[in-house]
C-alpha cells in the first residue's frame, strides 16, 4: 500500500516535470530567438524589403529611359526647355498666362 502511493507520487511528480519541460520547449519553440514569432517578423521585413526593390528597379528604368531621351530626342529635350525652363526660339514671345482672380478676392 506504502509503495503503490509512492509509485502514484512518483508517476505525477514525473507527469508534472514532463509537463513543465514541455511547456517550457513550447515558449522557446514560439518566442524564442529563432522561433515561430521571430520567423514571421523576418518573412513580413523580407516581403516589405522585396516590394521596396522593385519599385527602386522600376524607378531605375524609368529614369534610365529618361537618360536616353535626353541623349537622342531633340524633340523632348526642346519640349523641357520651353515648358520646365521657359526657354523661347531666337524672335519667339513667351506669354505667361495669369489665372483670373474671384470677385471677393478683388473686393479685398
Amino acid at each position: 500500500m506504502v509503495r503503490e502511493r509512492f509509485a502514484e507520487t512518483q508517476k505525477k511528480f514525473i507527469r508534472g516535470i514532463l509537463f513543465i519541460i514541455a511547456i517550457t520547449l513550447s515558449i522557446v519553440f514560439i518566442f524564442g530567438d529563432h522561433g515561430l514569432l521571430q520567423l514571421y517578423k523576418l518573412k513580413k521585413e523580407r516581403s516589405e524589403i522585396q516590394k521596396h526593390i522593385s519599385k527602386l528597379r522600376e524607378n531605375r528604368e524609368q529614369l534610365i529611359s529618361e537618360k536616353n531621351r535626353l541623349e537622342n530626342d531633340l524633340e523632348y529635350i526642346e519640349k523641357l526647355a520651353r515648358e520646365k525652363y521657359r526657354m523661347a526660339k531666337p524672335g519667339e514671345k513667351v506669354f505667361k498666362v495669369i489665372p483670373k482672380q474671384n470677385n471677393q478676392d478683388s473686393n479685398k
